[in-house]
């Protein structure tokens, strides 16, 4: 029963932290964080690294603590964020910004769903204005069948 109970919490984790991502996109990231955030946005700089990979640390940081702590199903929620945090580096970072050159070509309907939502999240410069916030679940718009 406690591999049940794990498996449960990994994929709860995992499907909650797209709700933390949109969450603290829009109201930290686009709030009182802007300053970590807008590099990625306009890059203001020559390094690879951004301001903004912060958050990407920020929750590693919270996974490390569920993995080290005691609760009798830390691990699992550990494990979820750890989860969540790879997809969103793979999509985020390799697929869509093409930081590792990898993924260029993808061209499922999802796959373009996410770029197209991705895009409009970018044509905004600044912190007011913006839209799709989230990553893994894009609004429905981007994902209509569009060439």
């Amino acid at each position: 029963m406690n591999i049940l109970i794990w498996i449960v919490l990994f994929i709860a984790t995992f499907l909650l932290m797209e709700f933390m991502a949109w969450f603290t996109h829009k109201y930290v990231m686009h709030g009182f964080l802007w300053v970590l955030h807008k590099d990625h946005h306009k890059k203001d700089h020559k390094s690879w690294w951004e301001r903004n990979d912060l958050f990407f640390v920020f929750y590693a940081v919270v996974s490390m603590i569920f993995f080290t702590s005691e609760f009798q199903f830390s691990i699992a929620i550990g494990a979820g964020i750890a989860a969540y945090g790879l997809a969103y580096f793979l999509v985020h970072d390799i697929f869509i910004h093409q930081r590792f050159k990898l993924f260029r070509n993808a061209n499922h309907w999802y796959a373009k769903g996410i770029r197209r939502a991705h895009k409009m999240h970018h044509k905004h410069l600044g912190k007011e204005d913006g839209e799709c916030f989230g990553m893994l679940v894009p609004p429905m718009k981007f994902l209509k069948n569009k060439k």
